[in-house]
Parts: C-alpha cells; sequence; structure tokens
C-alpha cells in the first residue's frame, strides 16, 4: 500500500487573516524567527528502538507505568517501550490501530482501529468494541487522535490510499456519545489543545495545512474555523503535534526530516530538530520529568537506496530538551 501524500491542485481558502501570515515567504518566515527566537536546548536525537514501523504514530507516554506506547498503523501493531529496563513490547491486530490513550481507572488503553472505537486492556490481551461510527467513507480508516482535558476522545478518519479528502473529525464521549464535527478531510492529524483550553489545532496532512478552531472546552464544540500554519516549502507536510508548558506547538514533518515549535498564536518558528529520517510522524512528551521529546517516524514504502541513507527509518526518537511537556490527557478523565 503506497503511502505517498497527494495534496489537491487549490489550497482552501482561509476564513481569517491569519492566511496572510502563513502565505509568508519561506525567507521572511525564517528571518523573523532568526530575530526573536528564544533558546531551546536539544541534546541529538537517540534512536531508542529502531522497530522499523511502517507507519509509526499514536505516540503517548503513560505516568503511571513510565513507558511509552505507540503503534504501526500498517503493521497492525502496539508497542509499549519502557526506558528504566529498556524492555519492548508489542501486541499484534487483526487490523490497523491508529491512536491511544490511557484510561483514566484500570489498564484499558482507548483505542482507535480501523472503523471503530475500541478498548484494549493489553495484560488481558483483551479487546471490546465500544462504537463504530455511522457513515463513514468504506475506503477510509482512522488515523490520529488524543484526548481532550474533559477525557473526550478526538480522532480524525483518512482514505487508504491518503489521496483523496474523504475524512472527517470525530469527538467520542465517556457516555458513548459520537459526534462528528468536520468533514471532507484530507489526512486528519493532531490535534492539539493551548494552555487555556480556547483553541483546537488541527492538521490535514493533504493539505499541507494545520488549522485553528475556537474551542468551547465545557461543551467539546468547535467554531470558526481558520488557516494558523502552512509550512514553507522544502520543508515536508505538518504530521502529528503536541503542546509543551509553554504553550508552543511542536510538529512532526512528514517528509521533512525534523520537528519544530511554533509560537501558539502566530505560527512564528521557535525552535527546528533535525532527524535521520525522512518520514517524521509524530510526537510526544515523556521521561519522569517529561523533557524528554518522543518522535516516531515511518519506513513506509522506501525503496532500498533510500533506506541505505536512513537506515533507523520507522524508528522511535528520543530528544532530550530544557523544556517540558503536559502529560497526555486521559480517557474518561
Amino acid at each position: 500500500m503506497s503511502i505517498t501524500y497527494s495534496r489537491p491542485t487549490s489550497a482552501p481558502t482561509s476564513t481569517s487573516s491569519s492566511a496572510a501570515a502563513a502565505a509568508t515567504s519561506s525567507a521572511t518566515r525564517t528571518e523573523r524567527a532568526a530575530v526573536s527566537r528564544p533558546t531551546i536546548a536539544a541534546g541529538a536525537p537517540r534512536c531508542v528502538w529502531d522497530v522499523g514501523a511502517r507507519l509509526g504514530e499514536g505516540v503517548v507516554w503513560s505516568p503511571r507505568r513510565q513507558a511509552l506506547y505507540f503503534v504501526d498503523i500498517l503493521g497492525r501493531r502496539l508497542h509499549r517501550y519502557t526506558p528504566a529496563t529498556d524492555a519492548q513490547e508489542s501486541w499484534t491486530f487483526d487490523e490497523e490501530i491508529s491512536a491511544l490513550a490511557e484510561h483514566a481507572r484500570g489498564n484499558e488503553l482507548f483505542v482507535t482501529l480501523r472503523s471503530r472505537f475500541a478498548a484494549f486492556d493489553p495484560e488481558q490481551d483483551a479487546l471490546r468494541t465500544l462504537h463504530v461510527p455511522r457513515g463513514e467513507h468504506p475506503n477510509n480508516r482512522f488515523n490520529d487522535g488524543k484526548c481532550d482535558a474533559h477525557g473526550r476522545f478526538w480522532a480524525g478518519s483518512t482514505d487508504f490510499a491518503c489521496s483523496a479528502a474523504t475524512g472527517a473529525l470525530y469527538r467520542y464521549d465517556p457516555d458513548g456519545r459520537c459526534t462528528r464535527h468536520h468533514e471532507n478531510v484530507h489526512i486528519a492529524n493532531g490535534p492539539t489543545w493551548s494552555l487555556d483550553q480556547r483553541t483546537f489545532y488541527f492538521t490535514e496532512t493533504g493539505r499541507g495545512t494545520i488549522y485553528a478552531f475556537d474551542f468551547d472546552a465545557d461543551r467539546g464544540t468547535l467554531a470558526n474555523r481558520r488557516v494558523w500554519l502552512r509550512l514553507a516549502d522544502g520543508d515536508g507536510d505538518p504530521d502529528g503535534m503536541t503542546t509543551d508548558a509553554a504553550g508552543r506547538i511542536w510538529i512532526a514533518h512528514w517528509n521533512g526530516a525534523c520537528v519544530t515549535a511554533h509560537d501558539p498564536a502566530d505560527g512564528r518558528e521557535l525552535a527546528r530538530i533535525a532527524l535521520p529520517v525522512r518520514h517524521v510522524t509524530n510526537v510526544a512528551f515523556g521521561g519522569a520529568d517529561l523533557r524528554t521529546l518522543y518522535v516516531t517516524s515511518a519506513r513506509g514504502d522506501l525503496d532500498a537506496d533510500a533506506l541505505a541513507i536512513q537506515p533507523l527509518a520507522g524508528g522511535v526518537f528520543a530528544i532530550d530538551l530544557d523544556v517540558k511537556g503536559l502529560a497526555a490527557n486521559t480517557f474518561g478523565s
């Protein structure tokens, strides 16, 4: 299966003045960032698990277990890595698994499978279906997702071939309600939130765009979609995201070989860390002090020549930072 992203021929129209900022040239954006960029000290990326994932994603740090969960969507596997012991554990599924969150109570993980929300207990190797959304396109699968501060899981879907804008954005509540919020999505990724929980950030990788929405945290609703960021030419496409304790948005660059940190207000680039792989897919803060940035990647359809240049493609990387992240929200919290 090819996972080459294909953008539509026309870009979406902005709904606010942020589109003008998003259209800033690469040179201007680089110059602006260099003038006002704060210092963020970062260690060299190190590969903590050369797992060779076809499509690594869904990275979540578990404070409870002091372990890192992540998935290989196309490999249909859930992985758990425990840094203290270097333990590496894996579970294989009968279908694609794409995103997850710890449950607020018990050992279960909330997971998105190909076309359903489910609960999985790794210790018992037990899986149960929670909900199958109605009206989902038959050629779609779930992709990225994350819990908000109220314990609701937000998940986006994508066309299997990553070539058509047939995806949607869903919110699944702990009481079992499922709401479709946004349609015609071209490769759903993210999401993440501002520190004050008033802004929701959501990526459409196929459009090369990150959108911002007004977010009502109490009601779990979205409004006022606008373009927040489009990456400069040559920077690849935006993929997974996370927010640090200072409110900066960290972005994985598919086909861009890096992660970047951005100002949440205007999208200005504040930091950039190069990775030894092209297909960088997702990011999450972890470690006992939440100062380690974990990064997943994809091996995908790389040929022998490409793998010779980037042999760690599909691996999971750790980067020590002098900035702190936020603990992942749990389902049902």
